[in-house]
């Protein structure tokens, strides 16, 4: 039973050492209404002092609010300095001299200027170089920074693709405390343990030394060599003006990646583009959209709508923060938005097949997304490697030329931003169609080229959004412990628990299933949001009769589907 007037006591106690009148207002009006026995606000309290909202590999991310399970301005600076000492003890454990260079972006989202100079703050009080970028910029403005200016570490203030009400801060490593394939990329183990542990020694914002001033703001030299960097992926434009003939319908979702897609693209020779009005403004409140992420169901229809009133060749359409790219074409004279593995797959062939190689290149995806680009791989002669979920893994690994994950996540220029990046992606998935556009093609005709060399791999995500988060772990011990034994008809032939170690990697919470027919399932909890996913995938071998391969799968990947569904409870 709760004990609410500790529970009171402790809340006073952190609204006395919050720095923001605005949620220290906010916690102290929860408090009355708790003291005059008002259950909700009990339960209020209860959720917002259940923990520290927990820093790992993804760094920070939750909803705006007071107290130490919501993201704000108390739990940014505590984060902040358990960040800075992490870099003086690295640095100076290796001899070196404990001065890091942090670099700190921000997106549009509520709180996300202040976190950035609440960072920036701490960073210069903790005797580190603090860089700010000069205005609202893409995460992969701010990977590719970490990178180009060799810093130590790269702070990114954003929630990425997650609701309004949420915020989040993403941590890379580089310079000198991280070197080799994983310079610049996310954190990974051990870094997080590392880092979380010297945030849980912060007692109180007031013992955390703060600057005044004494950061620097990044030269708008930066983005601009970041386009130019991105327009330079793909040959300079030619004078038959082929680039020209596309038209492209842009959105970035009413996020930050308008400008810089709009200026890449354009510097690539794309003079064609029309971005969706409704969304192309940075707005926190994503007004037009349910959830700001271009997988959800009408995300993108004001994109559809606009390419089909323009008769676009190409509808792009970037998460708010700009890491993600999703791609619209016209498939059996329909508007439809690709299969983040469709685009996957297109740009690992392109890539693959024109690409100057060196020896030991490799094409690496997730273990959750399609076994197709190991296929596209060996064709080619090069390596593939699955890696774990999230470009955290995905950017180490060793001789990376191109990474991907289901999700709309694509690192085509792995020595540039050792992230996924949906500017390069847009520059290099316009390129693909300017060119087939040149042959008298289209993606469509890309994509069967594709099934008829390589089999269809239809792939499918099934997921269950939860609101009690505690639901989750014993959804997946349950699966764990007795998982199907059949699935669309077929017997399951392998069931590996991914938490004991899968296809040598490190163990993660997951399921994978494949039954004696050739489908796959594994079946895992989003690290970013409060879901478990299961992701599908079905093959067919590749045949001339293209349409009928693909009916097939279809109705293979139905009957998956509702065995999946059933075996999740949804």
């Amino acid at each position: 039973m709760t004990d609410t007037n500790a529970l009171i006591e402790q809340a006073h106690a952190w609204a006395a050492d919050d720095p923001d009148p605005e949620t220290r207002e906010e916690l102290e009006a929860i408090i009355l209404a708790a003291q005059a026995g008002y259950d909700d606000a009990v339960a209020q309290l209860e959720d917002r002092f259940r923990g520290m909202l927990e820093f790992g590999t993804a760094g920070l991310r939750g909803a705006i609010g007071a107290g130490p399970n919501r993201m704000n301005r108390a739990v940014v600076i505590r984060a902040a300095a358990g960040l800075a000492q992490f870099l003086t003890d690295a640095l100076e454990q290796a001899g070196q001299e404990p001065a890091a260079t942090v670099v700190i972006g921000y997106d549009a989202r509520h709180g996300s200027r202040q976190f950035a100079d609440d960072t920036a703050a701490v960073m210069t009080a903790a005797g580190h170089r603090a860089l700010v970028m000069p205005r609202l910029l893409p995460t992969p403005v701010l990977a590719y920074a970490t990178r180009a200016l060799n810093a130590d570490a790269g702070v990114m203030v954003t929630a990425s693709h997650n609701p309004p009400q949420d915020n989040g801060y993403k941590v890379y490593l580089g310079g000198r405390v991280v070197t080799g394939d994983g310079q610049g990329a996310q954190i990974v183990p051990p870094y997080d343990a590392q880092i979380a542990a010297h945030i849980d020694q912060v007692h109180a914002v007031a013992d955390v030394p703060r600057a005044d001033s004494g950061w620097e703001t990044i030269s708008e030299e930066l983005p601009a060599e970041y386009v130019t960097e991105m327009s330079g992926l793909v040959p300079a434009p030619t004078g038959d003006g082929h680039r020209s003939a596309v038209t492209i319908v842009l959105t970035p979702l009413h996020g930050v990646g308008g400008d810089t897609v709009e200026a890449a693209l354009s510097a690539a020779g794309f003079g064609n583009i029309h971005t969706v009005p409704q969304q192309a403004d940075p707005d926190p409140d994503f007004p037009t959209v349910a959830f700001p992420n271009p997988e959800e169901a009408g995300a993108i229809d004001l994109s559809l709508a606009l390419a089909a009133e323009t008769g676009a060749d190409l509808v792009i359409a970037n998460d708010p923060d700009a890491d993600r790219c999703a791609v619209a074409t016209k498939i059996n004279g329909e508007w439809a938005m690709l299969h983040g593995d469709v685009v996957g797959s297109l740009l690992g062939e392109r890539i693959a097949a024109t690409g100057d190689h060196p020896e030991g290149a490799v094409l690496a995806n997730s273990i959750v997304s399609s076994q197709l680009l190991g296929r596209i791989a060996e064709r080619h002669g090069l390596s593939h490697a699955h890696t774990l979920t999230g470009f955290k893994w995905i950017a180490r690994e060793p001789g990376l030329v191109y990474g991907y994950e289901e999700a709309l996540g694509y690192c085509v220029a792995p020595d540039l931003v050792r992230d996924k990046d949906g500017v390069s992606a847009a520059v290099l998935m316009a390129d693909y169609v300017a060119d087939l556009k040149l042959e008298g093609r289209t993606l469509e005709d890309a994509i069967d080229d594709l099934a008829r060399t390589y089999g269809v791999h239809l792939t499918r995500q099934v997921s269950g959004r939860f609101s009690d988060v505690a639901q989750i772990p014993a959804l997946m011990a349950r699966l764990l412990e007795s998982p199907p034994a059949t699935l669309a008809g077929s017997p399951v032939v392998h069931t590996d628990d991914m938490n004991e170690g899968f296809h040598g990697l490190l163990p993660t919470n997951g399921l994978h299933l494949a039954t004696e027919s050739g489908a796959r399932v594994i079946i895992r909890p989003s690290g970013t949001e409060p879901k478990i996913k299961a992701y599908l995938e079905v093959v067919e071998e590749p045949t001339d009769d293209v349409a009928g391969a693909r009916s097939r799968a279809e109705s293979a990947m139905d009957a998956l589907a509702s065995d999946v569904r059933e075996a999740l409870g949804l």
